[in-house]
């Protein structure tokens, strides 16, 4: 079996997905927008720190052979992005909007397809970057895995809907109903013509109840954990200082930062939150107003961020609508406990009040209570960040790579049985 694989930007689920199908011995090729390789021009270029985004991009020195780049679109973005020429970068009408590096990959993958179809027997795409492909790929009798890395947006706006409503003040930062229907057609075509939808987390799998077609099987498999740091101790609230609370992640409601800000408010003589994340680009007084009252980093380097979450006794990550969430893992590697919802990886990885906490999403009352029983029990906290630890030690990246490339073979072999 052989595999062609595409992503227009990469990232960590993307490295560890490529390192366990390489390692299965199927992958014919991987196609990207930018990659950067050790000891390439780009590698190089990236130890200046105004091109340092290409580190980003790096990936292992086997995997060079086998990866196609198409560098004109992405890159045109991140100039754009850097010189301030928003209106090149529009969502879904700039010239090197993130819609046009997706859709610009797509249709160079369905080329290559179409040339290489006999050496080909599996193509793996993900949402808003599949459609071409997979026509082509369905021409040419090709197997299609659809990677749904965010949950159903049918779903996402039903449940978001309320908040609109609940949160007036915040609805600028609510960008995700900004979509036209041509892309929300085009995402329901690509999951109609994928034969395979994998996901991360069971509600990102729950989210496709809403879809109104047939779909194809869903597996859920999550992804892995960084590696672990381990605290020193945890003394710091025993000593009776400010729980130390931490949030990363786009402010936006759908983070649900405005439950967090009211939660936090009422107990603020007892807490010091940290936020770490950028604004979106419409303007929301409700949010600078908050921003002011606590400590904000509107940016961090990853080694940073993972150093900040050490630092800090808990995490809060209050999503009101998540695939996956990856700073959740990224906390608990570095033996911090997470507070977080439903509608995230954790039911997938947390058992609540042992290693983490479980609230209900959009839940301020929710919130708020368990950060005051963290208060009256501090102890809680160094029991729970001790066993994030071990769930993070049992799921390296490793595991995720190796169960994806699993299903895959798994799901190929019965396809060639029918």
């Amino acid at each position: 079996m052989k595999l062609v694989f595409q992503h227009p930007t990469g990232n960590a689920n993307v490295r560890a997905a490529l390192s366990g199908l390489e390692n299965a011995g199927v992958l014919e090729s991987f196609h990207t927008s930018i990659a950067c390789f050790p000891g390439s021009k780009l590698d190089r270029l990236a130890r200046i720190s105004m091109f340092s985004e290409f580190r980003r991009r790096a990936y292992s020195a086997s995997l060079e052979s086998l990866t196609r780049t198409y560098p004109w679109k992405e890159g045109g973005r991140m100039i754009s992005t850097k010189t301030g020429m928003f209106n090149l970068v529009k969502h879904e009408k700039g010239v090197f909007c993130i819609d046009a590096v997706y859709r610009n990959l797509d249709r160079r993958v369905a080329n290559y397809i179409t040339e290489k179809k006999d050496a080909i027997d599996v193509v793996y795409a993900y949402e808003d970057g599949a459609l071409h492909s997979f026509k082509e790929a369905k021409r040419s009798g090709l197997t299609c895995f659809y990677d749904l890395p965010i949950g159903y947006w049918r779903e996402a706006r039903r449940l978001l809907l309320d908040e609109r409503e609940k949160w007036p003040d915040w609805v600028a930062t609510l960008t995700g109903f900004q979509d036209s229907e041509e892309k929300l057609e085009r995402k329901d075509a690509e999951l109609m013509l994928a034969d395979k939808i994998l996901v991360a987390s069971s509600f990102t799998a729950k989210t496709l109840n809403s879809y109104a077609g047939k779909l194809a099987p869903v597996e859920v498999i999550p992804y892995g954990f960084p590696p672990v740091n381990p605290k020193e101790n945890y003394s710091a609230n025993s000593q009776k200082k400010p729980l130390k609370v931490l949030f990363v992640g786009g402010l936006s409601q759908r983070k649900g930062i405005a439950n967090l800000f009211a939660a936090v408010d009422s107990l603020q003589k007892h807490i010091s939150l940290t936020v770490v994340g950028r604004k979106g680009k419409n303007s929301c007084p409700a949010l600078d107003s908050n921003l002011a009252r606590h400590t904000w980093i509107p940016s961090l380097a990853h080694d940073k961020i993972l150093a900040l979450m050490k630092s800090h006794d808990v995490f809060v990550f209050p999503s009101l609508f998540e695939g996956f969430g990856l700073v959740i893992t990224e906390a608990m590697s570095q033996g911090t406990p997470v507070i977080t919802t439903e509608r995230t990886v954790g039911p997938d990885i947390i058992k609540n009040d042992e290693n983490g906490w479980l609230i209900e999403a959009g839940s301020t009352s929710a919130l708020k209570a368990c950060l005051e029983d963290l208060l009256v029990n501090p102890v809680k906290i160094g029991r729970a960040g001790r066993a994030a630890l071990e769930t993070a030690r049992q799921r390296p990246w490793e595991v995720y790579g190796q169960e994806l490339a699993q299903a895959i073979l798994r799901t190929q072999k019965l396809a060639e049985v029918y």
